[in-house]
């Protein structure tokens, strides 16, 4: 029986910038906007954000953090959204958001002359401390339009900016209705103060004068500049992941030249260069080791606590850090190509990526923008007709209020900031995810499709049995079978020839080498010739195996891979290697089933070795015998079933498959093109990680909803408030003060809300 099919998305991601740039900026509330430098946000006015910082910065970026395609080489504003643009760059020494600090700055002089200001205008009511007792009334209305004026003006410029903005580009967005509200208080009390005589009797009050709201424009703006700085403050956590990454890394190297050994920066180094790493010391990049032999903590890419032991020939990995021994190394990955910068790299990406859920809010915030508009307009026509005397102030308080209270700042950040956080707690469970779909897709995922090599098991194969035939001697038969596999570069054969190897078979060179694919090998050796490979090369050959067929047969049931070995045109025997299983592959299975998860493995390997494997498994189908194109195949005939596929692999055989399935897992033990085609990687290459991932999807998820829930919910039942619904039958009106400080404290609360995904356990 088939499922409801799942379309498959097919996502166009922006073109890259310049590769001698410092990282990415994008808008944390429209991340299709990429710039290569700060700024703001063309469409929404946010501070761009770096989101890719590069592991070798070499000039400072600034980009929009809501419109991540404005990239600037100098700091700035947005061209779409108005908002002050930030630095991409992010490097080992903690930088200071200039939009935090500019904010911070006007926040501060602007609550120094709000202060006084709401004691002039708000004295009057405390008989005991009115400043009317001290300076005439005449003098305290110019007071207020003195301290008011660079508090709007200054204070609140780069909101009336962006909310220019978002008019001229049609974007309306939260910093529209800040600029509608306050622009209006403002220029009301404006032209009261200056000429009253203006306005009609209606508007005056008891005492004659004709009010001003000086001291509310002032709070509002001092209100939303507090709420743009707590919420710059949270953001600035977000990144905590990456900075966290790039701080791994070691600052010099080692460098091993003529004879002499010389610190220089890291940058420097190049692929090729000698390097030499001291006890406790960081490797720097990632190579080879050439000499000594030491103990490295591998840990920050294994999870394992256990230090790995390290001796010529082996690999290391730049940022793991090195025991006791010191070790010479061949830089083989430098900058951009380490396994840290990838890292940081993935993480980047998936933050800067918009999840599907972020269109819907998107749309959502447009229209409503528009909607509160209009009930403003609406609320100011009812209080001008219908309301009491001076109906056009109160029209005019309300309709402002409408505007302040609606301010869908919450609404905008509810999804992105989730996903900015929930990369960064990924990162730091193992789990990388490349863009935002993938982390909403997951929780969907009920097909696991999974290659054998690599993902099901350790993908070092090992030599498991040797049977000979025709009393030759079996060293002798590993001899010939390593001489000629020496020549291939086949996971099997280096299974065959460190087998001999290690047993002391002294390997003798092979003539007429060919390599004949998905059969085996054949050639000459010591005069001989000599054929390894499956059954399909014998058919080929025309060699009938004898006897020896039933004991292949055997040692493919018990999951072993089995070569024929031809000498002369005879079978003379057989090798079996078997690739064991990762210990942790059995207990991820089991909790991959208990979480209703139909688990399919796809091999190249033949049948009966695939069912060996898959009856360990306890798996729920499997598809033997397939080529790297026959695997994306079959994962597109799942979702033609209605399935929601999941792709596992490690290998570049794998990566059609990975980009076909709605979510691509890479193992990060596997090979760089299967990570670049996947939208999850798993750096530990344990399925476990899986079951990780889900847990985050759902948490991330769940946590989007809520923000979502609250943001409406809030705006449902403050905008009737405002508007005075209340107030024919209980006189309640909310004041645009009041208003202004539950807008900020609802966009403070979403944050608060995204940061808790920090601590959810995995």
């Amino acid at each position: 029986m088939t499922r409801e099919k799942h379309l498959q998305p097919h996502p166009h991601p922006h073109p890259d910038p310049p590769l001698d740039r410092e990282g990415i900026y994008t808008c944390p509330m429209h991340p299709e906007v990429r710039k290569a430098e700060p700024g703001s946000c063309p469409k929404c006015g946010m501070a761009l954000e770096l989101t890719e910082p590069a592991a070798t910065p070499t000039k400072t970026e600034w980009t929009c953090p809501m419109h991540p395609e404005i990239v600037r080489d100098a700091p700035g504003s947005c061209p779409i959204c108005g908002m002050a643009l930030e630095p991409r760059t992010v490097s080992l020494e903690e930088q200071e958001n200039p939009e935090l600090i500019d904010m911070t700055r006007r926040f501060k002089i602007g609550t120094a002359l709000t202060i006084p200001l709401v004691y002039v205008a708000m004295g009057s009511y405390v008989p005991a401390i009115s400043p009317e007792k001290f300076i005439p009334m005449e003098t305290l209305k110019w007071l207020e339009l003195i301290l008011a004026t660079p508090v709007v003006l200054w204070g609140g410029w780069p909101f009336f900016v962006r909310g220019w903005k978002s008019v001229v580009t049609w974007n309306p967005n939260m910093f529209t209705l800040i600029g509608l509200g306050v622009g209006v208080a403002y220029g009301y009390s404006i032209v009261a103060a200056l000429f009253p005589q203006a306005f009609p009797s209606s508007f005056r009050e008891t005492s004659g004068e004709v009010g001003t709201y000086f001291e509310a424009a002032a709070v509002i703006t001092t209100l939303v500049l507090l709420g743009q700085v707590l919420e710059l403050r949270a953001r600035s956590k977000t990144g905590a992941a990456i900075k966290a990454l790039l701080g791994l890394a070691p600052k010099t190297a080692r460098r091993v030249q003529d004879g002499t050994e010389q610190d220089v920066p890291l940058e420097q180094i190049q692929a090729g260069d000698l390097l030499r790493v001291r006890p406790g010391e960081r490797v720097p990049v990632d190579g080879i080791v050439l000499e000594g032999t030491s103990s490295v903590d591998e840990s920050m890419i294994s999870g394992e606590p256990i230090p790995v032991e390290k001796r010529t020939g082996d690999r290391v990995v730049g940022a793991t850090v090195n025991g006791t021994g010191s070790l010479i190394m061949k830089a083989e990955k430098v900058g951009s190509e380490t396994l840290l910068a990838q890292i940081v790299h993935m993480v980047a990406e998936a933050q800067r990526s918009r999840a599907p859920i972020q269109k819907l809010a998107d749309i959502i915030a447009g229209y409503f923008v528009q909607v509160v508009v209009s009930i403003a307009v609406i609320t100011f026509i009812v209080w001008t007709w219908f309301g009491p005397e001076p109906r056009f102030v109160y029209a005019l308080v309300n309709s402002v209020a409408v505007l302040i209270i609606a301010c869908p700042c919450a609404l905008g950040l509810a999804t992105p900031v989730s996903i900015m956080v929930a990369m960064g707690r990924g990162a730091t469970g193992g789990v990388l995810f490349r863009n935002a779909e993938a982390i909403e897709l997951m929780r969907k995922v009920d097909t696991l499709v999974v290659d054998k090599t690599g993902t099901l098991t350790v993908g070092k194969p090992k030599l498991m049995n040797i049977i000979s035939s025709d009393g030759m001697d079996k060293k002798e038969l590993l001899r010939i079978a390593a001489s000629l596999e020496r020549g291939s570069e086949h996971p099997l054969a280096a299974a065959i020839v460190s087998a001999a190897e290690e047993r002391g078979a002294a390997l003798t060179t092979v003539d007429k080498f060919e390599s004949r694919t998905g059969k085996g090998v054949t050639g000459t050796v010591n005069g001989k010739r000599v054929a390894l490979g499956n059954q399909a090369l014998l058919d080929e050959l025309g060699v009938d195996p004898g006897k020896i067929a039933e004991q292949a047969e055997a040692m493919r049931s018990e999951g072993q891979t089995v070569m024929f070995v031809i000498v002369d045109g005879k079978a003379a025997g057989l090798v079996g290697v078997a690739d064991p299983i990762k210990e942790t592959t059995a207990e991820a299975i089991k909790q991959l089933h208990e979480e209703g998860v139909r688990i399919v493995m796809l091999t190249g390997d033949n049948r009966t070795t695939a069912e060996a494997v898959s009856k360990r498994l306890g798996l729920d189908e499997v598809i033997a015998g397939v080529l790297p194109d026959q695997k994306a195949e079959t994962v597109k005939r799942l979702q033609s079933e209605g399935w929601f596929v999941a792709m596992a692999g490690d290998g570049i055989n794998d990566a059609p498959a990975l980009a076909q399935a709605q979510v691509g897992i890479a193992m990060g033990t596997g090979t760089d093109v299967a990570m670049e085609s996947a939208g999850v990687t798993l750096v530990k290459g344990d399925l476990r990680g899986i079951l990780r991932a889900r847990l985050l999807s759902r948490a991330t998820m769940k946590n989007i909803k809520q923000n979502l829930f609250f943001a409406f919910v809030y705006n449902a039942l403050g905008v009737p408030i405002a508007s005075g619904v209340l107030y024919p039958a209980f006189g309640v009106l909310l004041s645009p003060v009041f208003a202004a400080a539950a807008m900020s404290i609802s966009a403070v609360s979403v944050i608060g809300n995204v940061l808790r995904l920090r601590s959810e356990k995995l």
